[in-house]
């Protein structure tokens, strides 16, 4: 799909833009024409002129605010939000460490509520925008040994439906999508940890994970990207309050 000059003139946040399916998503976001602003802990320079990067910590409402003041001093308000961040813990329930399943949701909830919460007015004022929360087929299914990964997940998509409702009467969508597994580090380091525990070797437990899906292959982050270009050029401006699966069939 050609999405060259769609976002020409918008602003655009994303978090967790150095890696990943954030970073392949800033990338899409500045060659659709918008200025990119990626907000992660550590900061790496881009080859795209169109991406900057800050520091920003979605865990520190202090670091949202200060992340969100930098923007609009160097880029200007916000027209576009990702929230891209995320982390996730292999453990069960029983015996869970408390702090880890804390952070778990406070990176992958309650650091999108942050980061909405700052962009709302100006959206608001200006009566447009568009937020695209990065959620996953966690948020309908489940594995035992991911449950602050699934309930931040599903938080985070109810989250979603609610800024939609509100954000409809100003002009503003939001919508989650959600993959299944990506080819990512953090799906890597899923596969170490599994591997760890079973005995298998990381490319065996990667190749199981990849024949669970029906395509028999894992979903790419450019194809989360394209997704997510598409959804903020508001070319369907109805689209709003759905939680969009990119799954390959599959249901985790």
């Amino acid at each position: 799909m050609d999405q060259k000059g769609v976002l020409a003139d918008r602003i655009a946040v994303v978090t967790g833009g150095n890696r990943g399916i954030g970073a392949a998503i800033a990338t899409s976001l500045a060659q659709a024409g918008a200025r990119v602003n990626i907000g992660a802990r550590s900061v790496v320079d881009s080859e795209e002129a169109q991406i900057s990067s800050h520091s920003l910590d979605v865990g520190s409402s202090d670091s949202v605010s200060a992340f969100i003041a930098w923007v609009e001093r160097t880029s200007g308000s916000p027209d576009i939000l990702v929230n891209a961040a995320g982390i996730t813990a292999h453990h069960l329930v029983e015996g869970h460490d408390e702090v880890l399943w804390q952070n778990v949701i406070d990176i992958n909830l309650n650091g999108p509520f942050r980061m909405i919460r700052a962009v709302l007015p100006s959206m608001k004022a200006a009566e447009r925008g568009v937020i695209v929360n990065i959620a996953s087929t966690a948020a309908r299914t489940a594995v035992a040994d991911h449950p602050a990964y699934c309930a931040s997940k599903s938080g985070l998509v109810g989250l979603t439906r609610a800024v939609a409702l509100e954000g409809a009467p100003h002009g503003i969508t939001c919508v989650a999508v959600s993959p299944s597994w990506v080819e990512t580090d953090m799906l890597r380091a899923s596969a170490a940890t599994m591997a760890a525990a079973s005995g298998r070797t990381t490319a065996d437990e990667i190749a199981a994970m990849a024949a669970a899906n029906p395509q028999n292959r894992f979903v790419q982050p450019g194809e989360v990207a394209e997704l997510v270009t598409f959804i903020c050029s508001r070319k369907v401006p109805g689209l709003t309050m759905e939680d969009i699966q990119i799954s390959g069939g599959a249901f985790w």
